[in-house]
């Protein structure tokens, strides 16, 4: 009997990545993939770029859904609009590395208190292109969850301080916004910008919804940082 279920198991786990690789065997459904890699984006935003009519775009978005290829989440800003991001653990090790050149990574959130920092903090262990971060409307100080969460987990923002995006943004950063408000009060103002739909942990305050963010944060990091190489050569 044990036997039998552990070849259930298996067949069912054959099944699965069949339907994934029969999903992404369609142009329009492996575009959709490549354009989340690195950022989450609305169904508007991807049906504006990839040049597809709601109805078909719908019925990609819904297949990569059944497949547990994507997941969507309401924003914290406009609760009218959803957000698609990538489920890379079903993806495994078939991602791809595409790769961005910028001379400086900028993180942005909207009051530069937690989210950015700790992005920034963990981006410094992974890659030597410089980071900042900034927020649209910075708090007066870091949060003290956000400094001991990265305290916690070997980091330091000791010495962090808050900055306004005008303060801080030169025309070649490579920007990611890390929250959904950042993402749409920046708007038509950073248009080559990547997004990362992280919950704000400051909504409930607790170490478990810091702890979260951080990994949610370090898991995008692990993903982005060997993909951005400085102008002119790598980063090695």
């Amino acid at each position: 009997m044990k036997i039998e279920s552990m070849n259930i198991e298996w067949s069912a786990s054959v099944v699965a990545r069949a339907q994934r690789h029969a999903a992404l065997g369609e142009p329009a459904r492996l575009a959709i993939i490549d354009r989340l890699l690195l950022s989450d984006a609305s169904p508007g935003e991807l049906g504006q770029e990839l040049g597809l009519p709601s109805n078909l775009l719908s019925h990609h978005l819904k297949l990569l859904e059944q497949v547990g290829l994507i997941e969507r989440s309401r924003s914290e800003g406009d609760r009218r609009r959803t957000y698609l991001r990538l489920r890379t653990q079903a993806l495994a090790d078939t991602l791809p590395t595409p790769l961005r050149t910028a001379p400086r990574v900028v993180f942005v959130c909207t009051h530069n208190s937690a989210r950015s920092h700790l992005a920034a903090a963990l981006w410094k262990r992974h890659s030597t292109v410089p980071v900042a971060s900034a927020g649209t409307q910075p708090a007066s100080r870091v949060h003290p969850r956000a400094v001991a969460t990265a305290r916690k987990h070997g980091l330091s923002l000791a010495h962090a301080r808050t900055s306004h995006i005008d303060e801080t943004l030169r025309p070649d950063d490579l920007v990611i916004a890390v929250c959904d408000n950042a993402h749409e009060q920046l708007g038509p103002r950073v248009p080559d910008r990547l997004h990362w739909s992280v919950p704000d942990p400051t909504r409930t305050g607790t170490d478990d919804a810091f702890a979260d963010a951080l990994s949610d944060l370090a898991d995008r990091v692990d993903r982005l940082a060997p993909a951005v190489q400085p102008p002119g050569g790598s980063d090695d």
